[in-house]
């Protein structure tokens, strides 16, 4: 670079600093030189308004809390500084009288990361009911970035996810049972980078979108001295009570499988599945009408007798 000298003056614009290392690693050393290279006389550097040292010919000194870590080389003006901590980034300027010149540059010094750890508020959550609320710390490290995942996917900012402490706590309002996890959180910085073990949150959901198939068919219609298999499926966590039914009264099945062997017409009409979490306190039901052989279909009110199950399915769970 070309520059401008008249009279033992140098344009400020002329001369730049350039540091060995831009960011520096903690711990280690960084020269900042002046370029192009000039020969100077004496001069100052310092840091900010702090002073580091200052050398006229081959006579140098050292500020207090630099003694043994910063000197300069008398001929072009260099400094060297070791034992580098965080606290050393900042803004360095040099100043000369012979020939006269300011400059300046920005120097950050970075610790490199360690041990990425998170930690959870609370582990079980219901449904709609809570929030989940995660921490990433790091043991050592600055200027820090944070980037969170569930599974493979990035977390991003939504209505129900929030970040929070520039990004290093994520907040999951009202969970869903699509928030269990796995959450990890990344830490970068200019230097290094880090990543932690992964947590999982266990929700509470449910019993919901319940299924129920004889056969394994979507028809309801069977012959006298068939063998019938009812299924009953209900989405929950933990996995719901079932209890079964019929024409409104509680049958002494429980489990997800009902089974009839040689029934009979008057086997005919509605079964019902009852579906109770003990986590949530909730519950569902599902009804079916099956119709064997020619049998009268059963008269009454359908609707009402999941009512009639419910009542009685609670009174037995009271009495366990």
């Amino acid at each position: 670079m070309d520059f401008l000298e008249h009279k033992g003056f140098l344009s400020r614009d002329a001369v730049e600093i350039q540091p060995s290392t831009n960011p520096a690693v903690v711990g280690s050393t960084v020269t900042l030189s002046l370029s192009p290279s000039v020969t100077l006389t004496g001069g100052n550097w310092a840091l900010e308004d702090t002073f580091i040292l200052t050398w006229l010919g081959e006579q140098q000194a050292v500020f207090p809390g630099y003694s043994g870590r910063a000197s300069v080389n008398v001929t072009s003006g260099a400094l060297t500084l070791s034992a580098l901590s965080v606290t050393d980034s900042g803004l360095y300027q040099v100043h000369s009288a012979d020939p006269l010149l300011k400059a300046s540059v920005s120097l950050t010094v970075v610790e490199p990361i360690s041990n990425v750890t998170l930690r959870v508020n609370r582990s079980d959550l219901i449904e709609h009911q809570a929030s989940g609320l995660i921490n990433c710390s790091v043991s050592t490290g600055s200027s820090l970035s944070f980037r969170w995942r569930n599974g493979s996917s990035e977390v991003t900012a939504a209505d129900r996810v929030q970040f929070t402490d520039g990004n290093s706590s994520l907040n999951i309002v009202s969970v869903s049972r699509y928030d269990s996890g796995p959450f990890r959180c990344e830490v970068f910085n200019p230097i290094s980078n880090g990543t932690s073990d992964s947590v999982n949150f266990t929700v509470s959901y449910g019993p919901d979108n319940m299924r129920l198939t004889v056969n394994g068919l979507n028809t309801a219609a069977f012959s006298a001295g068939s063998n019938l298999s009812m299924l009953c499926l209900a989405e929950s966590n933990p996995p719901a009570q079932l209890q079964w039914g019929f024409r409104g009264n509680l049958v002494n099945a429980t489990g997800t499988m009902l089974e009839l062997f040689h029934v009979r017409a008057d086997q005919s009409g509605p079964y019902s599945c009852l579906a109770f979490n003990n986590c949530t306190n909730l519950y569902s039901y599902i009804t079916t009408y099956i119709t064997i052989s020619r049998s009268e279909r059963l008269q009454g009110n359908v609707f009402l007798l999941p009512l009639l199950l419910l009542a009685g399915f609670f009174l037995s769970l009271l009495g366990r």
